[in-house]
């Protein structure tokens, strides 16, 4: 009887009836054994994780026994009592650790964005301030308040932030708070921060509150860049912040053009001209929208008069074209990589239903190639999963793969206690692999090199006389296939059974080997009992011999004697046996005999070839 194993729909659960009450007893404990069992999952992760571990429990230490209970800290609000956790947990979260890892520390993260911020501050609002007559003697102090609050961001990233960050060198990680220190004063980073923070705000005494003279602030563009480039790996999708820093630099450009614009004009004489700005209206929003008419090439804008017009002009149609052109082809970049992984998943829909048209694939069998592409993509966002994983080492993937696959192994009882390598081995050959329903998984009677672990759905097994009886149902958790993979540690086959050591003559040659298929064609369709035979005969012919060694010399030189007249006559003629004759027993007398063996077939249908052993006398030379 034939099996089968097809996989079907994955199972619902039915709601529970009206009239179903639930135990609040029962309840509580299933939710504390669920607990428990999470707990262990996490127990089981870190021993994976870390091999030495040698117990899941760690056993206490003199300082954890002696230590006393923390006591509870409760606040009084509106005649209710509330729990918070004492301010000497909130001081140990917010103090700074001796370094900083800049890639892993969210709070590293947190205060490049303060920054970024203050940085930003400046870039937009300096060229504004010294333009735009928008700062003036009623409302300076609220800029320079602002000012002074962006100053002591960049003073304690220059004294706080920066000596910590971890560096690398010679492939090892720098953790020593001196050596990070040192290696931070010997950057370029460090030389244009200090720039960045020099008082050039004391010449205000001498040349008035001029924005200008912050014009060093600028330079503060590498923590600009760093927090990008952090931002973006903690982020799930990067690239809708890339959308969004892109549209940042276009409109600074714009609004750096009409900062332009408004002192060209102002140099001109405000109205002076049909060209430079009349004076009216919203003047920023006013020289914001000539920029953009201007720097994206729009048109239909005012002719310039004078030779600076002309020259200005020129410039930034010059400028436009370069800086809209590179902005395009960045963003056109950056929605490439956003979308690139549809594309491709796209394009290989439409090679295989071009190649299914090419040579006539029937619809039925499309509709579900078709359907198996859409079901994997919404599953798992990704047709190959092992594309990701294999510019990594080793160790990297095996940490990715207890995170993925361990709930998976966790639900098989087959691998509880297994050895902890072997794990290792399992987690990370384990491919994903999705199957529609009514598709069969494997047959009876295939080459199984395969086991499969059902992570979600059901398989069934089916049999009977015409294949379609369901026999078993396997659901999440169980596992089939060729489960013999498993039983291979390290490389060494399982031991089997003992086998039997030869006896007889076959114990001085060692295991026998199997018969060549040649050899066994020359023999015919019996050659097995053929050589059964042979080995019989061989068993009498020694057992003659060791009866001839007792007989008495002057017996064996009589036949000696005789032997020479005998050979001088030619050899009789050997009649054939016949059919029902039973084999004769050979006796070896003399040295000078030959043996020969010959197969024949047998006169008898079915009985295969008949062993012939002759005895031949060599011939005198």
């Amino acid at each position: 009887m034939s099996h089968q194993l097809r996989s079907t729909e994955s199972s619902t659960q039915n709601p529970a009836p009206s009239g179903f009450q639930r135990n609040e007893y029962a309840e509580a404990q299933l939710q504390e054994i669920i607990k428990k069992l999470r707990e262990r999952s996490n127990i089981y992760k870190e021993k994976l994780n870390d091999p030495v571990l040698s117990s899941p429990e760690g056993s206490p230490t003199k300082e954890e026994a002696e230590a006393k209970p923390e006591e509870d800290h409760y606040c009084d609000m509106l005649c209710c009592k509330f729990k918070k956790p004492p301010l000497k947990k909130y001081m140990e979260h917010l103090q700074l650790p001796e370094t900083i890892d800049s890639y892993t520390d969210r709070r590293y993260v947190g205060w490049l964005m303060l920054v970024t911020i203050a940085y930003n501050w400046n870039c937009w609002f300096i060229p504004l301030r010294y333009v735009f007559p928008y700062q003036t003697p009623s409302n300076a102090i609220y800029w320079f308040a602002i000012d002074v609050i962006c100053d002591i961001c960049y003073l304690c990233d220059l004294l706080i932030f920066q000596p910590r960050v971890r560096f690398i060198r010679g492939g090892d990680i720098i953790i020593d708070k001196v050596e990070t220190k040192k290696f931070y004063h010997s950057t370029v980073k460090f030389r244009l921060d200090v720039i960045s923070v020099l008082p050039f705000d004391i010449l205000y005494f001498f040349f008035g509150f001029n924005p200008a003279l912050r014009v060093n602030r600028m330079l503060k563009h590498n923590t600009f860049f760093e927090f990008n480039d952090r931002l973006e790996a903690i982020m799930e999708k990067a690239y809708i912040y890339r959308v969004i820093r892109t549209t940042g630099y276009l409109l600074f450009i714009l609004h750096i053009n009409a900062c332009l614009y408004y002192w060209a004009s102002d140099y001109e004489g405000l109205g002076s001209t049909r060209w430079v700005y009349d004076g009216e209206g919203n003047m920023y929003l006013r020289c914001y929208y000539w920029a953009v008419r201007s720097l994206i090439t729009i048109g239909g804008l005012a002719e310039p008069q004078t030779l600076f017009e002309i020259i200005f002009q020129l410039l930034n149609y010059f400028m436009g074209v370069f800086v809209f052109s590179s902005l395009i082809g960045q963003m056109r970049d950056v929605i490439g990589a956003a979308t690139a992984g549809q594309n491709y998943f796209r394009s290989c829909v439409d090679n295989t239903v071009s190649y299914m048209n090419t040579y006539s694939i029937p619809r039925l069998v499309q509709n579900r190639v078709r359907t198996w592409y859409e079901y994997t993509w919404d599953s798992q966002g990704m047709l190959d999963e092992s594309e990701l994983l294999e510019q990594m080492p080793t160790r990297m993937q095996l940490a990715i793969a207890i995170d993925v696959n361990f709930a998976i192994v966790n639900k098989v009882d087959l691998f509880k206690g297994c050895d902890t390598q072997m794990i290792y081995d399992m987690l990370l050959r384990l491919k994903s692999i999705v199957y529609l329903p009514g598709d069969f998984v494997c047959k009876k009677g295939e080459i199984g090199r395969e086991m499969y672990i059902i992570k979600q759905g059901e398989v069934q097994v089916l049999g009977g006389p015409d294949g379609t009886k369901v026999l078993v149902t396997l659901r999440a958790g169980a596992v089939f296939g060729e489960i013999r993979v498993l039983l291979k540690q390290k490389g060494k086959p399982p031991p089997g059974p003992p086998v039997q050591q030869p006896r007889g003559l076959a114990s001085l040659f060692g295991q026998k080997q199997e018969t060549p298929k040649l050899f066994k064609a020359m023999l015919g369709a019996r050659g097995k009992d053929g050589l059964a035979k042979l080995l019989q005969l061989k068993r009498q012919q020694d057992a003659e011999e060791a009866k001839a060694e007792t007989e008495t010399k002057p017996k064996e030189e009589e036949k000696m004697t005789e032997k020479p007249a005998a050979s001088s006559a030619p050899p009789a003629p050997k009649s054939e046996p016949k059919a029902d004759a039973k084999p004769a027993v050979m006796q070896r007398v003399t040295s000078k005999e030959s043996l020969i063996i010959s197969m024949s077939p047998s006169p008898r249908a079915g009985e295969g070839e008949i062993l012939k052993v002759e005895v031949k006398e060599s011939q005198k030379k």
